[in-house]
């Protein structure tokens, strides 16, 4: 699931529209890795963990496409306002993902899933040089190396302790909750995975 193909490059004229917005400068970021694009967030914005209402609402973006709702983003967004809104928070930390590229499956049910790039090995090989470049080329925007968090406690984290034991992209990785498994799982916990994610921010301040 590429985003920025088809459409008639109106996710590419949309995702443009947010970038000059929030990162028409040049202060380093810490990059926030997620695991790779949602179906409605990314994959119709162009932007990590942003669906259209946040997109519009909290970036002031308008899009005039479908409008999609993604769980995920309403934490991200929640969080992004206790941090001290989008401006404050985007001139500090970029969020992207391990794999730029989204996956889907069908399920047994016939509906179709999003499917992430480490839930099968002969997947996760056959992208892996591709992630390694695309981390490479992130951090050779100037982003800030001392630092990285990692959206994903679980396969996610393991994955990317790995990589940089392997290649030494980072100082040190903090892993968060991913916000899908704090929205499915942990809702009513939700202020409390808030506050963890800004305690952990606070480190690097």
């Amino acid at each position: 699931m590429n985003p920025f193909r088809g459409n008639d490059g109106y996710i590419l004229e949309v995702s443009s529209a947010f970038y000059r917005k929030f990162y028409s400068d040049n202060r380093p970021r810490r990059l926030i890795l997620g695991i790779n694009p949602g179906r409605f967030g990314a994959g119709f914005t162009g932007v990590p963990f942003t669906d259209t209402k946040r997109l519009t609402a909290d970036c002031g973006i308008p899009y005039a496409g479908r409008q999609t709702h993604e769980p995920s983003s309403v934490f991200v967004y929640d969080m992004i306002k206790a941090f001290g809104g989008t401006e404050s928070f985007y001139s500090q930390f970029y969020i992207t993902s391990v794999c730029p590229l989204g996956f889907t499956h069908t399920g047994a049910n016939g509906r179709e899933k999003n499917y992430n790039y480490y839930d099968r090995p002969d997947l996760t090989a056959a992208v892996y040089d591709f992630m390694v470049e695309n981390i490479r080329s992130q951090i050779a925007t100037g982003v800030s190396t001392d630092t990285c968090f990692c959206l994903g406690t679980g396969r996610n984290e393991k994955f990317l302790l790995a990589l940089n034991h392997r290649f030494n992209f980072f100082g040190r990785i903090i892993a968060l909750e991913h916000p899908r498994f704090v929205m499915q799982y942990r809702a009513k916990l939700m202020n409390q995975y808030i506050e963890k994610y800004l305690q952990a921010f606070r480190q690097v301040f």
